[in-house]
Formats: C-alpha cells, sequence, structure tokens
C-alpha cells in the first residue's frame, strides 16, 4: 500500500487503541462511523448476518472477490464474524461480545433491537459503560420513528434536495445519494466520542440518537434563521447561490470545463476584479460593496461569465490564484486522480492485494489528519466470516466443537 502513515517502527498509540467497537449496521452511515474508530485504533468487529452478510457487499460496483468496492473501502481495518442475532443463542453470544466490548453501532428501525431481546436497557444491564449508536432515518421518537429512512429521503426531508437543481425545475440529489449517509456516519461518530469521554470520566454509558435528516437539516446554513426571522423560502439557484454572496457560483470555462468562484467578502471581489482585469468594477459606485452585487447579482454572473468563457479552466485558475481570489475546478473524479494536491497530500491512496484480479484499490485515505497519531488503513473489508473462529475463541474461550455445532444449527 502506498504510504499512509508513520511506518510501524515510528508509530504511536493511536487514539482508539484499547477500544473495541461492535459493528451490527448495514450500508453506510453506522459502518462508516465504525470505520473511522477502526482507522484511529479501535478495534472493529463487524457482526453480519449468517450466508448473507451485510447488504454493503452488494452495494455498488462488484469485484473479482464479489464484494463490491464499496465494501472493500468502507469496511477497511474490520474484523468479520457470522451471527445469527434472530435466535437465542446468537442473541447469547452477542451478549458476551457486549460484556468484552466499548461501542455497538446498529441501525435497525425502532424497536428492533429490543424484539431481539438485545435493547438498550438490556445491553447496558450487562455492560454499564457500553456506548450504543442507534442511526435511523428519523430517530428513535417522533411520529415517524417507524418510518423506513435512506440518504436520499432525508436529503428531501432535511431541507436541502430542495435547494438543488435549476430554479423553478425539478428539485435534484445534491451530488451522491449517499451524501447523508456519510455525515449521519461523522454525527454518529462524534457522538460516540463524546460519550466515550463521559464514560471515562464518570463510568457510566450512553445511547446516542442519529437520526439521518437531522444530520441534513444540520448542515442547511441560515436557512432555519432567516425563515424564522424574516419569513425567507431560500429557492434553487442553479449553479448560482446568490443570497449572501455573490458572485458564487460555477462558471464555463472555453475549454467545456467549469470552475467555481466564491467572493463572500468585498475584499476578495476586489482580488477577483483584479484577475479580470477590471480593477473599476471594485469601484463603491459599480460593485464594489456586496449589497450592490447581491442587488444586480445577473448583471455580476453575466460578466464573471464572459471572463470566464473567454478562458481555459487552467487560465482561470492561474488568474484567481496570482490575485488572491478563491476558486477551484468543478472536477470529474478522472481529474481528482490527475490532481497534484490530491498527491501531494496523498488523498488517495493505492491499496495493493493479491485476492484481487486487478491487484490494486484506489481508495481515500483517512481523515482528518493527526500531527502525531494518525489513522491508518491495514487491510481492505474482510471475507464474510473471516474472523469468527478468531473471536469466539479467542476472545469468548469457546473450543472448535462449540463453535461447529453453532455453525451446523444455523447460529454463526
Amino acid at each position: 500500500m502506498s504510504d499512509s502513515g508513520p511506518t510501524p517502527t515510528t508509530r504511536k498509540r493511536l487514539p482508539l487503541e484499547g477500544i473495541r467497537v461492535l459493528d451490527l449496521a448495514t450500508v453506510i452511515a453506522g459502518p462508516y462511523a465504525a470505520s473511522i474508530l477502526g482507522e484511529f485504533g479501535a478495534e472493529v468487529i463487524k457482526v453480519e448476518q449468517p450466508g448473507v452478510g451485510c447488504s454493503l457487499r452488494r452495494f455498488g460496483t462488484p469485484t473479482s472477490l464479489g464484494d463490491t468496492v464499496t465494501w472493500l473501502s468502507e469496511s477497511r481495518n474490520k474484523k468479520s464474524m457470522t451471527l445469527n442475532l434472530r435466535t437465542p443463542e446468537g442473541q447469547s453470544i452477542l451478549k458476551r461480545l457486549v460484556e468484552k466490548s466499548d461501542v455497538l453501532v446498529e441501525n435497525f428501525r425502532p424497536g428492533t433491537m429490543e424484539r431481539w431481546n438485545l435493547g438498550w436497557e438490556e445491553l447496558r444491564a450487562i455492560n454499564p459503560g457500553l456506548v450504543m449508536l442507534r442511526v435511523t432515518g428519523y430517530g428513535q421518537t417522533g411520529p415517524y420513528r417507524n418510518r423506513p429512512g435512506f440518504a436520499r429521503v432525508a436529503h428531501a426531508v432535511g431541507g436541502l434536495a430542495y435547494l438543488a437543481g435549476m430554479p423553478r425545475g425539478v428539485p435534484v440529489t445534491p451530488g451522491s445519494t449517499t451524501l447523508g449517509d456519510y455525515m449521519t456516519g461523522l454525527y454518529g461518530c462524534i457522538g460516540i466520542l463524546l460519550a466515550l469521554r463521559h464514560r471515562d470520566a464518570t463510568g457510566e454509558g450512553q445511547y446516542v440518537d442519529a437520526a439521518l435528516y437531522e444530520s441534513v437539516f444540520r448542515c442547511t446554513g441560515e436557512l432555519a434563521p432567516a425563515y424564522g426571522t424574516n419569513g425567507i423560502v431560500r429557492e434553487r439557484g442553479g449553479p448560482h447561490n446568490n443570497d449572501n454572496a455573490c458572485p458564487n457560483g460555477h462558471f464555463p470555462t472555453h475549454d467545456g470545463r467549469w470552475v467555481a468562484i466564491t467572493c463572500p467578502t468585498d475584499k476578495l471581489f476586489a482580488r477577483l476584479a483584479d484577475a479580470m482585469g477590471k480593477p473599476e468594477l471594485a469601484a463603491d459606485h459599480v460593485f464594489g460593496r456586496q449589497e450592490e452585487r447581491l442587488k444586480y447579482h445577473h448583471d455580476v454572473n453575466e460578466i464573471v461569465r464572459d471572463w470566464a468563457g473567454s478562458l481555459t479552466c487552467e487560465e482561470v485558475l492561474h488568474r484567481c490564484s496570482e490575485a488572491g481570489a478563491p476558486a477551484g475546478p468543478v472536477n470529474t473524479i478522472a481529474d481528482i486522480f490527475g490532481d497534484r494536491q490530491f498527491h501531494c497530500r496523498k488523498s488517495i491512496v493505492a491499496f495493493d492485494t493479491e485476492e484481487l484480479r486487478q491487484k490494486t484499490l484506489i481508495i481515500p485515505n483517512t481523515f482528518p489528519r493527526l500531527s502525531e497519531t494518525p489513522g491508518e488503513i491495514r487491510h481492505l473489508g474482510p471475507r464474510l466470516g473471516a474472523h469468527t473462529l478468531e473471536i469466539l475463541g479467542g476472545l469468548l474461550g469457546m473450543t472448535e466443537e462449540e463453535i461447529d455445532g453453532l455453525r451446523e444449527d444455523g447460529h454463526l
């Protein structure tokens, strides 16, 4: 694998070493939270349904292994064991694992874990210091609590999808259909870390209630206070968002590419005017003041559009960079693979594995970057049940005969 951290001889103890996580969740939000913990040292045990496994294994582009590239990337560093949580024997084994763990992640509909005799109250009685992340579409409470939830729906309910698209056009999905999952995974990870901090101080565990729609809603900026104060309903702006800044959008270039340009302050607009070779535009009586630019945003956008359209993408970026005006390319993933910034910081890494027909998988690195104890990728997503024997035998002290018997009876 290309370098994603310190070598073993110089490696420092990672912040979450000694923390054990049981990941019962499926698809993306919950598993992503667990993956982040694993990148920074936690032991993450992926508990999967026997014979079927996590649905993430079949989500996305398949590989020669059968599992998808999504699984291999997002289940990095995890151990996999199979366990039938619908049988008393499987539930009993999970409870024994809970006794020896710090965190449990699940994303079943509210009440499912309780029906399996694995609800919060029962698990807390077994391990009072347990931290439990519960990811659902709408949370553990409220009139929508039992509705199924997915990121695309969360984008709509949380107010984000309404803002995406052309003016008076059809609302569209803002970027990736899984954006809300990753946002919720981040909030879930924050919740786990906060709860662990509280547990270390008091010995008391707690559960983290993470709802997909709330993660989306929290990232909509001033949408709520602007409406609550002035009754403003923001509409779709297409490639431009001129509610608080102008210019603030995407502009086509002469070579068929796009650049993102934003000027949230008068000083930054003056720099852009210099980059365009039109410093007079930044005069107070022209467009030098933000309120004037917002008032005449169509005119300002047209001026910037004409300028950008007369140059190549690289020429626009060079002139903006020289003047100190904020601008960046609207990258495709192909652009990203050739971007020097991504390669210099190793934002993407090549993970070599003999198991894959193509031998190498390119994946995002670990983020954020810690100066002394950066996260690491130790291995890609494991094969189904690859660590069942290790976990039950090593952690719970079961014999091979006991494990074989459980497997034959359909509990593993």
